[in-house]
């Protein structure tokens, strides 16, 4: 099952080529990847989960651009691979104009108190498996 989440394309998120940086696409993907596992949950009156992570890897393809900000970008996110201490979420970032780009990101969960990837949690494991889509 997909989250998805609206962004703001904001005005300064543009370059001097006259479209959104390539840079933007990561923060976009960080703050759908906040609302999905951190703000949607309080929200919900949940607890936050997969607090303690990093990004591994991260790939962004570019499909068409953006050439306008101050507009709100749709940003559909799921699990696309569960591992032991590891998972893998994939994106796509679309507007009225279209699909502009399609990403991948690869987490670990760390341990805070070893700064040591750890596994996931059953309750991590559950979350994620409920939004996991081949």
């Amino acid at each position: 099952m997909r989250y998805t989440t609206k962004l703001h394309v904001r005005w300064d998120d543009l370059d001097a080529f006259g479209h959104v940086n390539n840079a933007s696409y990561l923060t976009y993907a960080q703050e759908a990847r906040s609302n999905f596992t951190w703000y949607s949950r309080k929200a919900a009156g949940l607890e936050p989960l997969l607090v303690h992570m990093v990004v591994a890897r991260a790939e962004v393809d570019f499909i068409e651009p953006i050439y306008d900000g101050g507009f709100e970008l749709d940003v559909a996110i799921w699990v696309a691979k569960i591992g032991n201490s590891s998972f893998e979420l994939a994106y796509e970032f679309t507007s009225e104009a279209g699909l502009h780009a399609r990403a991948r990101t690869v987490q670990v969960t760390v341990s805070m108190e070893t700064k040591k990837s750890r596994p996931l949690e059953q309750n991590e494991r559950d979350f994620l498996t409920g939004h996991y889509e081949a």
